[in-house]
């Protein structure tokens, strides 16, 4: 019996994938274990391992093709015995649907939730047409089919979907489809609004040129702007002198070549035992209910080619700075190379961002959902300073702290900054 491979899910908030390479051919014999194709998913490019053995009867999905949604049929095994006319047999746009809640049941929720996939992805595209021509309204409440990208796309040009017809597999309306209707105009269900993923109007005559956007860099627009209207952002800023610092990680660094510390790895450090001596700060906006969280574990955002990722230190309260440096480096470099695992990478419990390096002051950076707040760390530059009632000079660095403040109240992210503050001035405590 023919077995049929299917794109994975891959992460929690995974719905498409983009088929980079396949790593095997038509007529190829692979067993469990061996790597079949990589995928392109939100965050990194994972490998996808074949749990049969057998041989590859058909490839369904070219490589490079984009928006394959999760469960769609990608490719075929033939079992040991079988040949080429097994496939015959094989319906090759069949997906495993995705369960649909019962209140979808109800038109206005249907039309809202994400439609399971109902074929394998696009063959070959046809040219895309000058514009889309309407379509008659489905009947008897009849769901239209599109792809969830689709449908995001129209929904943020404001364009109605009832008035397209779909170039895609069984006439589902794809991304080319809302492209070729927002250029071409058709009817819509609301004045277009602005967003991140609305073609920006340009001045005549004005050179551009349109970057195709990859999964990761559609994630983290859709996932900024969630965060910037559903959460309720308030800043908090500090300076923290760092001399003592500075002359502590020089000396550690001097009495071994094993290791290498970075001023990031003592901000991870002092934050981590900031949040433990702070647990109303390690928590979640659960609707109902505050999470507070038993471990305390770092995000830390990370620049890569076409975005940025956030791998993580778990436990990094509990972890001395040596360890802290090797495991950070270590994840960064993979991250780097898209080689991180979703569970590197997904399941902190707080984040930080550092642009010290770059010689940024001070920023504010925004809350990566569903944590409740972030710290945002600038570069440790030479200042005018008063002690003891005497203009000094010291190294200071800028912290700023955002909380989410349906979680994190003023006074408690006050006490956060106060312990992070206190853990980098002294940072011998660190030690204790």
């Amino acid at each position: 019996m023919t077995i049929t491979i299917t794109m994975p899910q891959l992460s929690p908030t995974m719905t498409d994938g983009t088929l980079s390479k396949w790593l095997v051919k038509e007529g190829d014999t692979v067993t469990s274990g061996d790597v079949l194709a990589e995928i392109e998913t939100d965050k990194a490019t994972m490998e996808v391992e074949s749990i049969d053995d057998g041989t590859v009867g058909k490839i369904v999905v070219a490589e490079g093709t984009d928006n394959v949604p999760v469960n769609n049929v990608i490719a075929v095994l033939l079992e040991e015995g079988e040949d080429a006319s097994a496939l015959d047999g094989v319906d090759l746009a069949a997906a495993a649907p995705s369960p649909v809640p019962e209140a979808a049941a109800e038109p206005a929720a249907a039309e809202e939730s994400a439609e399971a996939p109902a074929a394998a992805a696009p063959a070959p595209a046809a040219p895309a047409p000058a514009a889309a021509q309407p379509a008659p309204a489905p009947e008897g409440g009849e769901r239209v089919k599109a792809s969830p990208l689709a449908r995001s796309m129209a929904k943020q040009a404001g364009i109605d979907l009832t008035q397209l017809t779909g170039s895609g597999p069984h006439g589902r309306i794809v991304k080319r489809d809302v492209e070729a209707a927002a250029a071409g105009g058709v009817a819509t269900a609301a004045a277009p609004v602005a967003s991140p993923m609305a073609a920006p109007v340009m001045a005549p005559g004005a050179a551009y040129e349109d970057v195709k956007l990859s999964n990761m860099r559609r994630v983290i627009a859709e996932r900024l702007q969630e965060a910037k209207q559903t959460i309720p952002h308030f800043y908090l800023t500090v300076d923290c002198e760092v001399d003592r610092l500075l002359e502590l990680r020089k000396e550690l660094n001097g009495r071994s070549d094993d290791y290498k510390l970075s001023v990031n790895d003592f901000v991870i450090k002092a934050l981590a035992m900031a949040l433990r001596k702070v647990p109303d700060a390690n928590a979640a906006w659960g609707g109902d209910v505050l999470r507070r969280f038993t471990t305390v574990d770092i995000s830390v955002a990370v620049a890569i080619d076409g975005g940025l990722i956030t791998p993580i230190i778990r436990n990094a309260d509990t972890k001395g700075l040596v360890d802290i440096s090797e495991e950070m480096k270590e994840l960064a470099g993979r991250a780097r190379e898209g080689k991180l695992m979703p569970e590197e990478y997904q399941g902190g419990t707080f984040s930080l961002s550092n642009l010290g390096m770059f010689g940024i002051k001070q920023f504010d950076a925004v809350i990566n959902p569903p944590q409740a707040g972030i710290i945002a760390v600038g570069a440790g530059e030479q200042r005018p300073v008063v002690k003891d009632g005497a203009l000094d000079v010291a190294t200071v660095m800028s912290c700023t702290l955002s909380c989410d403040h349906r979680v994190i109240d003023g006074a408690v992210g006050a006490r956060l900054l106060t312990a992070f503050k206190g853990l980098i001035e002294e940072p011998l405590t660190m030690l204790l």
